[in-house]
């Protein structure tokens, strides 16, 4: 019983001894796992909170390059319009125009047409009183029948003075001053004649026709008015015919090549939005002017119910065929530097200025034919101290 007891508390003893070790080797286990975690912890702190410090120092950068950066607008070339129809700016004018003026000396008599009045070839437009003229003109045929007189006189005496010759009654000397005389009073009279046959002419002026069909567009007299045929003549009327049209249109040098003689064109007018008259190029100057560069250009346009007005504003729609089709974009993105035609284009952030080459200016927008790609963002209205590599910040777009 004794030993069965001692046997018992042995192994008892063996157990509780076997178990301390393993409690100890779980408490360092644990602890060092626990340590571990404070070293995890502690290294994941570090490392957010340098990102965080990274990031805050990338955004300030970015806030200070984004204020200082240029804001700016920008606009995407568009395809131009149709390449073979140019659209170019005209003046109507009448096809035959002159203004009437008096030849005669005297008063305003009468008058019989107005402004806006339709009148026929040899029309009398207006009468002047001359009473000089007409007393001029009778003391020359007066002078006329006196000079006829001495004339005639003169002849008979030439042909007596021959036919006494002829017998010898009188000398050669005295016959031949006989014929002299005759043909000097003879020479009297086509003189007077002349100076008549003036007068007449003068006198015939007191009727004003109208030298072609037309329209009076001005009328700068009135009864009782002066008039004085030579030293300042003054305009009596203003007569356009306007039932045919000059409509002269400055064609640009780079499409002077596109103009063909014979050529049919369309017009469009302000006056008539929703209509559209047709003409014909009749012909051109054959020389640029070097003070506009362009190709001065007459169509002749049809105008019977006379709806076109001379001195009018119009369009002419003229076709060039062959003309390259380009980019068009505002002509307030231009730049006009010493160095050519410019135009600042957004890439990578920054500015970058682009020459090009125009061809057809439409006035709000132009045509570039060279230097310029379809999606190439352009400045609009650019700083004239904008820069080459200037930061710029978009901030509108403008797709057109």
């Amino acid at each position: 019983m004794t030993e069965m007891t001692q046997e018992i508390e042995t192994s008892s003893v063996e157990a509780v001894a076997s178990v301390e070790p393993r409690k100890t080797s779980k408490l360092t286990a644990a602890l060092s796992v626990l340590s571990g975690g404070v070293v995890l912890a502690i290294i994941a702190l570090v490392v957010t909170g340098i990102r965080e410090r990274r990031a805050t120092a990338e955004t300030l950068v970015q806030t200070a390059q984004t204020g200082a950066a240029a804001r700016v607008s920008v606009v995407y070339p568009k395809a131009g319009g149709k390449a073979d129809e140019l659209v170019l700016p005209a003046n109507m004018q009448a096809y035959v125009e002159a203004p009437i003026y008096a030849r005669t000396h005297g008063y305003l008599k009468s008058w019989y047409f107005d402004i806006g009045a339709h009148v026929r070839q040899g029309q009398l437009l207006a009468d002047i009183e001359t009473p000089e003229v007409d007393q001029q003109l009778a003391q020359a045929r007066a002078d006329l029948k006196s000079v006829q007189a001495n004339m005639d006189l003169a002849h008979t005496t030439a042909v007596r003075w021959q036919s006494l010759l002829q017998k010898h009654a009188v000398s050669k000397q005295e016959t031949d001053q006989a014929v002299s005389d005759f043909a000097s009073k003879q020479a009297a009279v086509d003189a007077s004649m002349a100076n008549v046959r003036r007068l007449e002419q003068l006198q015939s002026y007191e009727k004003v026709y109208a030298p072609f069909d037309g329209v009076i567009t001005a009328r700068e007299t009135d009864v009782g008015a002066l008039i004085d045929g030579d030293s300042s003549p003054k305009e009596l009327f203003h007569l356009a015919a306007i039932d045919k049209l000059r409509v002269y249109v400055p064609v640009p040098e780079v499409s002077a090549a596109a103009v063909r003689t014979g050529e049919r064109v369309t017009l469009t007018s302000d006056q008539f939005p929703n209509r559209i008259f047709h003409g014909t190029l009749v012909r051109d100057s054959s020389a640029i002017d070097p003070a506009s560069r362009t190709l001065n250009v007459e169509v002749d346009v049809d105008n019977p119910s006379g709806k076109l007005l001379p001195g009018s504003y119009a369009f002419v729609h003229m076709r060039a065929p062959g003309a390259a089709s380009g980019l068009e974009i505002p002509a307030t993105t231009l730049l006009f530097r010493a160095q050519g035609l410019q135009v600042g284009v957004v890439r990578n952030g920054h500015a970058e200025l682009v020459p090009i080459t125009i061809g057809l200016d439409h006035g709000a927008t132009v045509e570039v034919t060279s230097g310029l790609r379809r999606n190439d963002a352009v400045i609009l209205s650019p700083s004239d101290s904008l820069m080459d590599g200037t930061p710029v910040q978009v901030e509108k777009e403008d797709q057109q």
